[in-house]
């Protein structure tokens, strides 16, 4: 049985977040899934676009920092603190659970490499 679910989100790290809305939206052709409605994303520091069975998640406040605004790769999990613990117990480096917004629990991670990688739980 595998620990993780599915991949989740890309989360990437932009500076000009009306700017990359517009060219995911108008370029790509993708829909913006979160938040919808809007003409304007200037002041906007997370917007989610329908990609599929994964989103892709514009991050506000990137600065092109080489390593620090890379990319995150966000895997689903149903039980965060046990797939912690038994990630931690294989030797996956992973930091504590937090609150990233009411009923959603997210633990940062990296791979061997240093990837930034995420697990996350839905209340």
């Amino acid at each position: 049985m595998a620990l993780l679910k599915d991949l989740m989100e890309v989360i990437l790290y932009v500076e000009d977040m009306n700017a990359q809305v517009e060219f995911y939206t108008k370029k790509l052709g993708f829909k913006v899934s979160y938040p919808q409605g809007m003409d304007e994303y200037t002041d906007q520091m997370w917007v989610t676009l329908d990609t599929g069975a994964c989103n892709l998640a514009l991050h506000g406040g990137g600065k092109r920092r080489f390593g620090k605004d890379a990319p995150k790769i966000v895997f689903r999990v149903d039980d965060i603190l046990a797939v912690r613990e038994e990630l931690l117990c294989l030797g996956v480096g992973f930091g504590e659970v937090r609150s990233a917004a009411p009923g959603v629990w997210v633990c940062d991670g990296e791979d061997i490499e240093g990837n930034k990688l995420s697990i996350e739980s839905h209340e």
